[in-house]
């Protein structure tokens, strides 16, 4: 694997276009400056809309400045991205950050104002003033949201003081992203070296014990040494959230995480619990993981070591690419044409170079197309993040191109299933077109370990986010000791006892970007479980789910997740899709276990 020292070095055909956002800063400036006038204008409509025309007027120059202002962010926030340490990217982040906050201040009145009137006052606007139509379903959901809204004097404080809400994360984002140093690991000619994020992901699955010990022991160091910034940081954003959920009357801050996508709070308490009913597999996987390793002792650092070491391959970027468009043939012509020209078009930047962002995202851009950032090591791990984040990618695809921009986007709850979906599709593939035994065992390894990191791990972590959360609203301390306490406490219930519990593991709160996202992690689990239903209908053969499944990705934020969902064939409120997907897990650890018997028998 090549390492980049500058992204000069890199591929053009490897980079994102951002001129396909703005050819230079200078038309950046321009559509900065033209917001700015907007929201001038948008202020103006305060105690100002007297009627429907006007109303259809506000939301019209609402959405054109709606629209303008994610353009002017998003190519502030890549540029930051690609260059973490560039101060000329964050001084445009920063400007757009401050101009976002005027938009928000200037629009704060809206809400209190349209909640003030009668919902059959709203109905006759709608049948005066035709383009108001287009309006009507967000006009009516709003009304949901009656009594959690403030008067407008309330709205207007809460609006300026936003920034301070959203201090923590981008403290954290601050910290984890340019300013933190890993500790010393020994590179393969005997010099010390400073660990970076990719060679780390590389380190901790090298079958020498000897690598993955020193690696572990420097990826943690700087969590550790900073562990009370840390701390103090993630107890300011649980604080100001359980704070803002209240100031909003909220039962609770999950309660107000899960409102706008009317997910009840039983979903969330169901999966905590089903996935504990059914942990018996996971414990009897990391038992086995430590019997196969032939280790006395089992230790944190041992659990992302393949455990079929020599079919292990190189895969390179094009060749993941091609594999990936073949192992998405189910899903059809148009979907696999369409993602063999986001390659075609640069819509993934894919490298690892100093200063970038670390690990992998999709950012969808209406009106222009989606961008999704890797830093692909040419190994099976990457092959997997290029087809999840694909998923995410043609879900923003379709959506903005067969949505209107109102139902464009669409919630978190339902993103990763269309990731998800694709990295399901991937591990068949190459399940099935395997005659090799070796690499066989070594996928549905590989199959056993995703499904661990990305179900089994985002529930834990979801547990203790809401445990935290729940000591915050009882007005108990967040420090250090009690994170460290609720994390180690929950780690053990999920991992069994078979782990000897390093000093650093009770530490792994800290180094989670996505506790500052509040309960977005269990929406992983939701829809790891929700693709693994759906991925199996389509490779049955069922051809009304496959196009129920692509009226999916095509529909946005058409209808509520957990409708849409339900149109795909899967229904959260029921057990059993939680129940389907901890079946197929534990035929995984068994078909493993009865694989790697043989083998010893022999």
């Amino acid at each position: 694997m090549t390492t980049y020292k500058t992204r000069d070095e890199v591929n053009t055909a490897e980079k994102w276009r951002l001129e396909d956002i703005y050819p230079d800063q200078m038309t950046w400036e321009k559509d900065f400056n033209q917001i700015s006038s907007l929201t001038k204008k948008l202020g103006e409509y305060e105690d100002n809309i007297p009627s429907a025309q006007a109303l259809f007027d506000y939301l019209s120059l609402s959405e054109e400045l709606g629209y303008t202002y994610k353009k002017v962010y998003v190519y502030a926030m890549l540029s930051v991205d690609l260059d973490t340490r560039t101060s000329s990217s964050q001084a445009l982040l920063e400007r757009a950050g401050q101009l976002g906050r005027k938009i928000s201040q200037a629009s704060s009145f809206f809400m209190p104002f349209l909640l003030s009137l009668e919902e059959s006052t709203l109905k006759s606007y709608i049948a005066e003033v035709e383009g108001l139509k287009y309006f009507e379903d967000d006009l009516f959901d709003s009304y949901r949201y009656k009594s959690h809204v403030l008067n407008k004097d309330q709205e207007a404080i809460l609006s300026q003081i936003s920034e301070a809400f959203g201090s923590p994360q981008k403290t954290f984002g601050m910290i984890n992203n340019a300013d933190i140093k890993f500790g010393k690991v020994t590179n393969d000619d005997g010099e010390k070296v400073e660990l970076t994020r990719g060679m780390y992901t590389k380190l901790i699955e090298d079958p020498d014990r000897a690598k993955r010990k020193e690696a572990y022991h420097a990826y943690y160091k700087p969590y550790v040494q900073l562990k009370n910034t840390i701390a103090s940081t993630l107890s300011a954003s649980v604080r100001n959230n359980v704070a803002l959920s209240k100031t909003r009357n909220y039962p609770s801050a999950l309660e107000k995480s899960l409102f706008s996508d009317q997910v009840p709070k039983e979903v969330y308490d169901n999966l905590i619990a089903a996935t504990k009913e059914n942990i018996a597999p996971m414990h009897k996987y990391i038992k086995l993981r430590k019997q196969l390793l032939g280790v006395s002792e089992l230790h944190q650092y041992d659990m992302n070591v393949p455990l079929v070491q020599d079919a292990k391959e190189e895969i390179s970027y094009d060749q993941a690419y091609e594999i990936m468009l073949e192992a998405l043939k189910p899903l059809g012509e148009e979907y696999v044409a369409t993602l063999a020209e986001f390659r075609e078009k640069r819509y993934l930047d894919v490298r690892e170079t100093p200063g970038k962002r670390s690990g992998a995202y999709n950012l969808g851009l209406y009106g222009v197309h989606p961008f999704i950032l890797l830093n692909h090591h040419d190994d099976l791990d990457s092959l997997f993040t290029l087809a999840h984040e694909c998923g995410h990618g043609m879900h923003s695809y379709f959506s903005s191109n067969y949505q209107p921009q109102i139902s464009a986007g669409y919630s978190i709850f339902v993103a990763e299933v269309a990731s998800t979906v694709n990295e399901i599709l991937l591990i068949r593939y190459l399940l099935n077109t395997t005659t090799d035994a070796q690499k066989k065992k070594h996928l549905i390894n590989h199959f056993i370990d995703s499904f661990k990191g990305t179900f089994f791990t985002q529930v834990m972590f979801a547990e203790f986010e809401k445990i935290v959360h729940e000591k915050a609203e009882n007005d108990e301390p967040l420090t250090v000791e009690v994170f460290n306490d609720v994390y180690a406490g929950i780690f053990k219930q999920y991992n069994g006892d078979e782990i000897l519990f390093d000093e650093e593991v009770k530490y792994g709160w800290s180094r989670i970007p996505h506790f500052y996202r509040h309960f977005y992690v269990y929406k992983y689990a939701t829809g790891y479980a929700s693709a693994i239903t759906i991925a199996d209908k389509i490779l049955s053969g069922d051809q009304t789910a496959l196009a129920s499944y692509l009226n999916f990705l095509k529909s946005g934020s058409s209808e509520y997740p957990l409708d849409l969902l339900k149109k795909a064939g899967v229904d959260l409120t029921k057990p059993e899709t939680i129940k389907h997907a901890m079946g197929i897990f534990n035929e995984l650890v068994n078909e493993f276990s009865e694989l790697m018997e043989e083998k010893q028998q022999k």
